[in-house]
């Protein structure tokens, strides 16, 4: 059986942290290592932690990027998973994402939607099929395959180790799942599940500022990643490697 590490990104969150290591502990199939990278909490993380059993890593750099990339460099498993805080994995959640992964090649991810709770079901709807369905669909038409969504998705440890030098870990304003789908090569495989869903706050939605906070870091990381990379390079070279492989 393949080992698995789960990833939890945090920052002042110590009650929705709680709850997702609470939901964690109640797998069908244990996570064999939980780390939490605390990104310059000032509340009682580290308690929460401490209670938990699970392992604490500090990082003092503002953002999400450079917090992510510290945990999956730490995990020490087979398969990275990883979630948010304010995420509610099922009960079989690390179950289902070992079968995928165990039957995919080493070069595999595995991605599903997210299902917002903590707002009336008008915004939740609009947040599940606009704000996600939008995301997979228009960032997943954008890129020739499907993104992965930051609470909710695995990978191997050889797509880590093939990715983590060319990943954006700064400036403070990047989305990781995005920059990471962006520097996904064209030999790595996306595999989105739909019915992979996670349970994840409709905090977003609580203002248009925080809206517009995240969409301004998905704007401010493709301004990024197209300086770096041409989208339509990117695009063109995977068609032009999915179109050789078949031969």
């Amino acid at each position: 059986m393949p080992t698995i590490s789960v990833v939890i990104p945090s920052r002042n969150d110590a009650a929705m942290l709680q709850s997702c290591l609470a939901a964690l502990a109640g797998q069908s199939r244990p996570a064999d290592e939980i780390i939490v990278v605390d990104n310059g909490s000032t509340d009682n993380t580290a308690d929460v932690c401490a209670a938990a059993g699970v392992t604490r890593i500090f990082h003092a750099e503002p953002g999400i990027a450079g917090t992510s990339a510290a945990g999956f460099d730490a995990a020490k498993s087979d398969i990275l998973a990883r979630l948010d805080a304010d995420s509610r994995p099922p009960r079989d959640w690390l179950a289902r994402i070992e079968d995928v992964l165990n039957h995919a090649g080493p070069l595999t991810l595995v991605t599903g939607p997210g299902d917002f709770y903590g707002h009336n079901r008008l915004v939740c709807w609009l947040g599940r099929n606009l704000y996600l369905g939008g995301y997979f669909h228009v960032v997943g038409f954008f890129l020739g395959h499907p993104p992965v969504f930051g609470s909710n998705f695995a990978m191997t440890s050889t797509v880590w180790a093939e990715l983590r030098h060319s990943l954006n870990r700064g400036p403070a304003s990047l989305h990781d799942d995005l920059d990471i789908s962006y520097h996904l090569r064209p030999d790595m495989k996306v595999i989105y599940d739909p019915t992979l869903r996670m349970p994840v706050s409709a905090r977003p939605f609580q203002s248009w500022d925080s809206l517009g906070k995240r969409l301004t870091m998905a704007y401010s990381t493709f301004r990024l990643e197209f300086s770096q990379e041409p989208p339509l390079k990117r695009r063109r070279e995977r068609k032009q490697w999915e179109r050789a492989a078949r031969r």
